[in-house]
């Protein structure tokens, strides 16, 4: 099951790869020389970042402290990121429930909430700059989110990586940031 989850996994990674460079191209910066560089080969990604990893918590924290599990309690997500920078994210809750008429184009209000409210995907380009994570999303399953650039704090203990969200897709109007925490697997 293991093996088949990752396969299909990097067949998925591939194609979101595939689909980023056909589609959105190269961001360009200037070197100091003048020249045009692609954002990859002038952003670090350092080695300990790149491979596969695998959500352990996906939380808003509000600023009483409490916490609340966007996913449920055992969400499950796969994160995977190459060396030039290329990132495919994937988060679901475990639990969902399926479209009772088994044609997604023809659900309820309440079953495309829930498809919306219980998984979160985006691709795009990842690097560390001065001890940030810093994103560029070329496309979400949230469309606000689409082209949105980031920078998050992280912490990293052993083979565990703890990023925040400042403004969350959900809850940031009542205050809150996001926690997700990540468990490398390569």
């Amino acid at each position: 099951m293991l093996l088949r989850a990752r396969c299909f996994a990097s067949g998925l990674f591939a194609l979101a790869l595939v689909v980023s460079v056909a589609h959105a191209g190269p961001a360009q910066e200037k070197h100091p020389s003048g020249a045009a560089a692609t954002m990859t080969e002038a952003a670090s990604v350092p080695a300990w970042l790149v491979g596969t990893w695998t959500l352990v918590r996906c939380d808003n924290v509000y600023p009483d402290g409490h916490r609340v599990e966007l996913y449920g309690p055992h969400p499950q997500g796969l994160w995977m990121i190459d060396a030039k920078g290329h990132y495919l994210m994937h988060i679901a809750r475990v639990q969902r429930t399926p479209f009772a008429s088994g044609d997604k184009s023809k659900g309820t209000a309440d079953e495309y909430r829930a498809a919306s409210l219980d998984s979160n995907s985006h691709f795009g380009s990842i690097h560390v700059e001065d001890g940030r994570i810093v994103t560029h999303i070329d496309q979400a399953s949230f469309p606000n989110w689409n082209g949105r650039d980031g920078k998050s704090s992280f912490t990293r203990d052993g083979n565990q990586l703890t990023y925040i969200v400042a403004k969350p897709s959900s809850g940031s109007g009542d205050g809150a940031h996001g926690e997700v925490v990540w468990q490398h697997v390569d």
